[in-house]
């Protein structure tokens, strides 16, 4: 059994039947009252973020939680389909569910986090740096680097990423899976 002093970023709970994450967390102490544990947490299972308040010391509920990398197959009617690196099992998991997933290309890695209670998705995501190839972006013109100017470019997978002057058609560019945002030219 666990207790408010085990409290984490990024562990799950279960409270009301539903599963949490903690986004952030603290405590408050006065000289009169007893300490209190506060946390704010974000729905993994609904789409609700709410703020909880504890005693301290007072038991909490975690869920125990795998992280597996899986290789993303293909896309269908059930949604994506994912095969684990290591037992090829597949499993297809509903878009929603998935961060990052404007730059996830067929063959690409995914870590899928799985509730070990019910043995069901949790969420998944990329990893946080991709390396992907841009299709189409306007030629850059020469002197135009006086600011740190940028143009857009389309990649592989459709997405549209903000990219320097100098990143040139059919090139390879690294992409920041959380911000969006250009990271560095990747030389093949």
């Amino acid at each position: 059994m666990a207790t408010t002093s085990d409290i984490s970023r990024g562990m799950i709970l279960k409270l009301d039947g539903s599963l949490y994450s903690i986004v952030d967390f603290g405590e408050n102490k006065t000289a009169r009252a007893a300490a209190k544990v506060w946390a704010k947490l974000k729905g993994i299972d609904n789409s609700r973020t709410i703020e909880k308040v504890w005693n301290s010391g007072e038991n909490i509920f975690p869920v125990r939680v795998e992280k597996k990398a899986y290789q993303f197959l293909y896309k269908d009617d059930t949604g994506y389909n994912l095969m684990n690196n290591e037992t090829y099992e597949q499993i297809a998991i509903a878009a929603d569910l998935i961060e990052g997933l404007a730059f996830l290309k067929e063959g690409g890695e995914v870590f899928v986090s799985i509730n070990t209670e019910t043995e069901m998705p949790i969420s998944a995501e990329l990893p946080e740096k991709v390396v992907i190839k841009v299709t189409y972006c306007e030629p850059g013109v020469k002197g135009d680097t006086a600011t740190r100017a940028l143009k857009n470019a389309k990649v592989e997978t459709g997405a549209t990423v903000q990219v320097p002057l100098f990143v040139n058609e059919n090139e390879l560019i690294r992409v920041n899976t959380k911000t969006n945002e250009y990271v560095e030219r990747v030389k093949e």
